[in-house]
């Protein structure tokens, strides 16, 4: 009898042995990202400063005493193949998921990781992210309710615009880009004389260009995604445009200028971030990033190394790993670059999982992205 106790308790022990392990192994966080196909700069950004921010927390030890372990999947920027990632990703028993960037791709995956009750951080801007009432998504970036505003006033208030030639992409981040930005600038009475649609991955902007220069606009908006952005500034420095060129966050990123040259010179952006930042921490983050990568980071490579930085604090503040405790925490927190150095910029989320912080204004000078101003947080009652 002794030894039949004896042996049920022996395998007892054993059974508990990979219980207890998984408390005290990795934490295991998935990256969905567009490492090919149209999003590959987009989503190589995101992926290295997830990927630098993990080597810092576990060379500082992990969180919570425990070591993180990323792996990044390729979603070759199609968003079925971002489903089926986010699929294996919630079979593999995901903490939580850093990606897609490209917001058709989060648009269908996003589904996975909510049914799983798993934390999902995406850079993607398309308003629609975060009106599906979702609890577990959360941005980087500002979604384009919030961008557009303020594109919407800097064309009004310092342009005096009274009209725009809109070029943008036809995908689910153009598409929603374009609406919103109609509906802000519709109270300020510029009119749209050209509204041109192009498709992701265009090569030839020409007849696009000649289409919207052909209206006469007193500004033209331009709102793809980074490769396009760069032809269509070719094109409007080639047919000779003098025009002031506008846009969100992409048109002033570093992948557009490299790809740009001269032509993306006078180009002005509203940018959530950028590494041009004048801000201690940013700078810092920029100047790690590029001895770690070799080359400059654009918004997408701090939005990665944020959110990262977000998973260890708001992990560390619930005390604990579980992925229904980490949503609720995450809606109405704010957090404090004092406390948690990592996030970069002071930050808040409201109930939809949208962000609040400062922003910047942006024009590219001698092939540089210089900051010209910066805006405060919605929430700051300035």
């Amino acid at each position: 009898m002794r030894s039949l106790v004896r042996l049920s308790a022996l395998l007892l022990g054993m059974a508990l042995v990979p219980s207890s392990f998984a408390q005290s192994g990795p934490v295991k966080i998935a990256g969905l990202v567009e490492l090919s196909g149209t999003g590959t700069t987009s989503g190589t950004n995101f992926n290295d400063g997830v990927k630098l921010a993990v080597k810092e927390i576990n060379a500082a030890g992990g969180i919570l005493g425990r070591k993180v372990e990323y792996t990044a999947s390729d979603t070759q920027s199609q968003p079925q193949v971002a489903k089926a990632l986010a699929i294996k990703a919630v079979d593999d028993g995901a903490y939580v998921v850093m990606g897609p960037v490209f917001s058709g791709s989060i648009l269908v995956s996003m589904t996975e990781t909510q049914k799983a009750h798993i934390p999902n951080f995406t850079g993607g801007e398309a308003a629609a992210i975060t009106q599906q009432g979702d609890p577990y998504i959360f941005r980087t970036s500002f979604t384009q309710t919030t961008a557009m505003p303020k594109v919407a006033r800097y064309l009004s208030d310092t342009l005096k615009a009274k009209s725009v030639a809109i070029i943008y992409t036809n995908n689910d981040f153009g598409k929603g880009g374009r609406d919103v930005f109609l509906k802000a600038i519709a109270p300020k009475g510029i009119k749209v004389v050209a509204d041109i649609s192009t498709d992701p991955g265009q090569l030839d902007f020409s007849g696009a260009v000649l289409k919207a220069k052909q209206s006469n606009p007193d500004v033209f908006f331009v709102y793809t995604n980074e490769e396009e952005a760069a032809r269509c500034l070719k094109e409007l420095k080639k047919q000779g445009v003098d025009k002031p060129i506008v846009g969100e966050t992409v048109l002033t990123s570093q992948k557009v200028i490299e790809l740009a040259g001269d032509a993306a010179n006078g180009a002005v952006a509203h940018v959530g971030l950028t590494a041009d930042a004048p801000l201690p921490e940013v700078k810092a983050f920029s100047q790690k990033f590029q001895n770690e990568y070799h080359y400059k980071p654009d918004h997408n490579g701090l939005k990665g190394y944020s959110a990262m930085y977000i998973v260890k604090a708001v992990t560390e503040k619930i005390g604990k790993f579980d992925g229904e405790a980490f949503a609720n925490a995450m809606h109405g927190i704010k957090l404090s670059v004092k406390q948690y150095p990592g996030i970069l910029m002071d930050v808040s989320f409201d109930k939809n999982g949208d962000l609040d912080r400062e922003s910047f204004m942006t024009k590219v000078v001698n092939g540089k992205q210089e900051v010209v101003a910066t805006l405060p947080a919605l929430g700051s009652g300035q």
